[in-house]
């Protein structure tokens, strides 16, 4: 039996219908905040074994005598402007403590989502290296989070017998219709330019950028969930934390260019100015180290920006489809 948590959201129901697709069906406990109920077509036509609230999971997950072979813990609070510590102390640190525990406990091997926020503003480079994590200063709560959560599984005696903290960079792809602010770049930019037919993109208030070259590394949910299908398949590689990109960062002017590409329509971008709100703490480069994945093992060519727009653009956003 597998649990997925966080199974509503973007990554954890693109997870799930890779899952399925790989002959997991029946044998995958999946857990949310099902009263979200506009997440609900993440999800629709999907193969559980059972679906259980958030709530009450972690009682369940104590308690059961079911055996349990895999974890994959994708559930979190994700609102990078979100300033209440709490929530994000009781729904990314204290809930992933108790799901660790467990798992250290009964010997279940472990995947989690940390994210590319914990690298602050970059001034430390992106290196997945167990001994530059301690060292790195998120710029937000959220961020700050992962960076915690992290930093105690790493000082933790007690593990699970193989677990893995994923780095998500800027993943875009379907299945974010729900996400509102924080959807992708590539998501607000097709939607905009369907309504208006331009792009506005953020001007630079950084010296040494220009006007739409801040730059990120963008990696397509495909291939987030090839890296972490490959970590499930393949026990042996050291546990740790990886990084979850590409290895290329590319300009917001790129990406941009590439959707209105898709969308068989001639680009035509303008600047607005940063909002105030996340001025102070935007990110104008993220690139990940990939060597240690590689390291591992792991060979699969990364999708490019160029042909990830295009599919998500053309197969998905266009035709409102899930995955």
């Amino acid at each position: 039996m597998i649990i997925l948590t966080g199974v509503s959201g973007f990554i954890g129901s693109c997870m799930l219908t890779a899952l399925n697709e790989s002959g997991y069906e029946r044998d995958v406990v999946v857990v949310d905040d099902f009263y979200k109920v506009y997440k609900d077509k993440n999800t629709d036509g999907k193969s559980v074994r059972e679906w259980m609230h958030r709530d009450i999971f972690l009682d369940w997950f104590e308690k059961t005598s079911q055996r349990v072979d895999f974890v994959i813990h994708l559930g979190a609070r994700t609102d990078t402007t979100l300033m209440d510590t709490q929530v994000f102390d009781e729904l990314n640190v204290n809930y992933s403590k108790r799901i660790w525990n467990v798992c250290a406990l009964r010997q279940i091997p472990l995947i989690y989502a940390s994210s590319a926020a914990t690298y602050g503003n970059g001034d430390l480079g992106f290196s997945d290296d167990h001994d530059t994590i301690e060292k790195l200063q998120p710029l937000n709560p959220y961020g700050d989070s992962k960076h915690q959560f992290d930093l105690w599984a790493l000082k933790q005696e007690q593990k699970p017998p193989f677990w893995i903290g994923c780095k998500f960079f800027n993943v875009y792809g379907p299945n974010e219709y729900h996400k509102a602010r924080m959807a992708s770049v590539v998501f607000h930019t097709f939607r905009q330019i369907k309504n208006t037919g331009k792009m506005q993109l953020f001007k630079s208030h950084k010296a040494g950028f220009a006007d739409g070259f801040q730059s990120r590394d963008f990696i397509y949910v495909k291939d987030v969930l090839n890296m972490i299908l490959y970590f499930m398949q393949n026990q042996q590689c050291e546990s740790g934390i990886y990084n979850f990109g590409t290895g290329l960062a590319r300009t917001f002017l790129d990406l941009a260019k590439g959707t209105f590409a898709a969308m068989d329509l001639s680009p035509e971008i303008s600047f607005i100015d940063t909002p105030e709100d996340i001025r102070e703490t935007y990110q104008y480069f993220t690139e990940a180290d990939m060597s240690k994945l590689k390291k591992t093992g792991y060979a699969k060519p990364f999708t490019t920006l160029e042909d990830g727009v295009k599919e998500y653009v053309r197969e998905y956003l266009r035709k409102g489809k899930y995955y």
